[in-house]
């Protein structure tokens, strides 16, 4: 079952982008209080609000210096940027389905990467 009628735009956004665009959407309905929110928006607004610590600004920042590594693409930046790994055993769970696996010196980088914007 789905609550919207059609997809107006898909893209891929960080958990702070999604926060912030949530944020939104939860002052329009507090405006009004005829609406109520319903559960699976009131649980997306307290998952945001929970993981969501960087900025929108930041996420994206970091976001994009991964994407500068050659072998880590859009969603898989996104994906390290919303999960902050701290070792190389949670960057090896981000790429567990892939079937190229990283290499010591390139989870170092990436990791290097992700300290500079924590």
């Amino acid at each position: 079952m789905t609550i919207f009628k059609e997809t107006l735009d898909s893209g891929y956004q960080t958990i702070a982008e999604v926060k912030e665009l949530l944020a939104d959407v939860e002052m329009d309905r507090a405006a009004d209080p005829d609406r109520e929110l319903r559960y699976e928006l009131a649980r997306a607004i307290e998952h945001v609000n929970r993981f969501g610590e960087l900025s929108p600004e930041e996420s994206r920042a970091l976001v994009e210096d991964l994407a500068e590594h050659e072998e880590i693409d859009l969603p898989t930046a996104i994906k390290i940027a919303d999960l902050r790994p701290q070792s190389r055993d949670e960057l090896r769970s981000v790429f567990a389905k892939r079937r190229y696996q990283l290499d010591g010196d390139e989870l170092d980088a990436v990791l290097g990467t992700v300290a500079k914007h924590i």
